[in-house]
């Protein structure tokens, strides 16, 4: 699946119609074989919507999220702490293949270079639209920015809800799964109390 952004930033979906078939027709087995008539009005397209719907979730295989950042590096003197907090975030459980979601909060401390802000929520997109687990999520967003920018430090602290867990198994609606990882100067107790109370204030 491609996703392009025209100029007026409509994105337009591209599927690749031989992967889009071989898709629909699994889910159109597995559809069959939970016990559903295949073949009853509302079900008729549901295996190519599913086909279209799961390359969509899982588009951040083809794209390459140290080139997104790489796109847009800057060259500032600015030594203190950036923060991006409330990063929504969609991905997919890879144990049970059931969504979890919520927010992504993430600080670097530059070392000579800034990042284009978007590219940070751009990053996050591209590790979650894959078959994931948070914890790896959280590292690999972390490990990104480290390699891109070479900053002073970076933080990132995910907080999600999953369905495996909602909706399945134990069925507890109302937890909440958070992570975190550190690099540099977040390692230090001071930078990373800062970091948390900066994420955990609501601005009026």
């Amino acid at each position: 699946m491609i996703i392009k952004e025209t100029k007026s930033y409509e994105k337009v979906e591209l599927y690749d119609n031989e992967t889009t078939d071989f898709i629909a027709e699994n889910y159109t087995s597995i559809i069959r074989n939970l016990g559903e008539d295949v073949n009853r009005e509302g079900i008729l397209s549901t295996p190519v919507r599913a086909a279209k719907a799961m390359q969509y979730l899982t588009h951040g295989y083809g794209l390459d999220p140290l080139e997104i950042l790489k796109s847009a590096l800057f060259t500032e003197d600015h030594r203190q702490m950036i923060v991006v907090k409330d990063i929504e975030v969609y991905s997919m459980c890879e144990h049970h293949m059931l969504p979890f979601f919520g927010k992504a909060h993430i600080a670097y401390i530059p070392n000579g270079q800034i990042v284009g802000l978007s590219k940070i929520p751009r990053i996050v997109d591209a590790f979650a639209r894959r078959m994931q687990v948070q914890e790896r999520l959280t590292d690999q967003i972390k490990n990104c920015i480290q390699e891109a920018l070479n900053p002073l430090g970076v933080a990132v602290v995910i907080e999600a809800q999953h369905m495996c867990m909602q909706m399945r198994g134990i069925q507890k609606q109302n937890s909440v799964t958070t992570t975190s990882s550190f690099t540099g100067a977040f390692e230090e107790d001071k930078t990373r109390r800062e970091f948390i109370s900066l994420i955990s204030n609501k601005f009026s």
